[in-house]
């Protein structure tokens, strides 16, 4: 039995993560199940079987890359919660790879999914945005204790964390020229790095 569920379970990832190759690849309109039974490696069937429709599909395997993702996000502060002694370079980590996630294919055919697709589907902001509040707090929970220690100035951890996302996307989407552009990785750390140094400015502690 345990087989079997774990098949099932291995079959419907590979179906959704088929069905977003294609989504994103061909658009929703163009994209047909067959040709994400042949993505994911299943019969036409299968995905029936795990899947009503092809708009069901298509919300599933979204919400899907929009957890993944967010599960990164988070996975990518842990950091800041034993910083060591050099703050500075444990949050130019932190920027460093928060970058990276936001330029990475997935991310990028995501928002492009997002902006072709949200008149057909008004609700997929809310699935792919939905995990932004998650990360917020997260952030924000991280500043807060850092504020406790001493490390950062004792004020809104709310509004740290706001500004130092501001001060990474910010300026990622200008020089990306919204996600259109690929930026080097010399440039992203030097955007990490411009981010956090005045952000410590702001925040740091004296």
């Amino acid at each position: 039995m345990a087989t079997i569920s774990r098949g099932r379970i291995d079959k419907r990832r590979a179906i959704l993560e088929g069905a977003f190759a294609v989504f994103a690849r061909l658009g929703y309109a163009r994209a047909g199940v067959q040709d994400i039974a042949d993505e994911a490696g299943v019969a036409k069937p299968t995905v029936y079987n795990h899947m009503t429709d092809k708009a069901t599909l298509f919300r599933n395997a979204v919400e899907a890359v929009a957890q993944a993702l967010l599960d990164e996000r988070l996975a990518a502060l842990e950091p800041l919660a034993d910083p060591g002694d050099d703050l500075r370079s444990t949050l130019e980590g932190v920027a460093d790879e928060l970058l990276r996630l936001h330029t990475d294919d997935r991310s990028c055919a995501l928002r492009r999914l997002l902006y072709s697709e949200i008149l057909r589907f008004p609700d997929l902001l809310d699935i792919v945005k939905g995990g932004g509040p998650r990360l917020h707090q997260a952030l924000a929970d991280r500043l807060a204790r850092l504020a406790l220690q001493g490390r950062l100035r004792a004020a809104d951890p709310d509004e740290a964390a706001e500004q130092f996302m501001a001060l990474l996307v910010g300026p990622l989407e200008v020089r990306s020229e919204m996600g259109t552009r690929a930026l080097p990785e010399a440039e992203l750390r030097s955007l990490a790095r411009a981010a956090v140094r005045t952000f410590l400015v702001a925040w740091g502690a004296d």
